[in-house]
């Protein structure tokens, strides 16, 4: 520091960055406690990890999910999907839950086995609207499913009564 100066800029900028991201950390940590307090997401096994405008979500691909004719049902495939949409989403708000107003799915192909990922991420961003997309992967990294939704602020505040802990 320069004699006369009250501050080191930079090195306050990096405190202040570092800072910043600690805090957006426990934001994305109390965002995967959210998603894992949820008695469907206990039901079906998922796991999330969630990051700025980004979340992957796993899921076992267990038979009790399945169909009548042996593969993942689609609603697990949907599942997947709009929670690492919506969790993208989320990451990027701290006061509220969001909603999902919206989402297309297209699902590929079947999978019956292995633990499925898919990866969400935010792709448009507004005061009170966002779309997101995601991307489902089986086991060996093919995509067995996509889809794409509209994401809106919600005014249910996330508190620890909601899991947000």
């Amino acid at each position: 520091m320069r004699p006369g100066t009250i501050c080191d800029r930079e090195r306050f900028t990096v405190v202040i960055m570092r800072s910043k991201a600690m805090k957006n950390e426990e934001h994305y940590r109390k965002l995967e406690n959210m998603m894992h307090s949820a008695p469907i997401v206990n039901l079906v096994g998922a796991k999330a990890v969630i990051g700025e405008g980004l979340a992957e979500i796993t899921l076992p691909v267990k038979r009790e999910l399945f169909h009548a004719a042996g593969a993942l049902h689609g609603s697990m495939y949907f599942l997947a999907m709009d929670n690492a949409a919506f969790f993208a989403v989320n990451s990027l708000v701290e006061d509220v839950f969001v909603l999902t107003s919206t989402f297309n799915s297209f699902f590929l192909r079947p999978v019956s086995g292995g633990i499925t990922r898919a990866v969400g991420r935010v792709v448009s961003a507004s005061a009170n609207q966002f779309v997101a997309e995601s991307v489902l992967y089986d086991g060996e990294d093919r995509e067995i499913a996509r889809g794409s939704g509209v994401f809106v602020r919600s005014r249910i505040a996330l508190t620890p009564e909601i899991g947000y802990a």
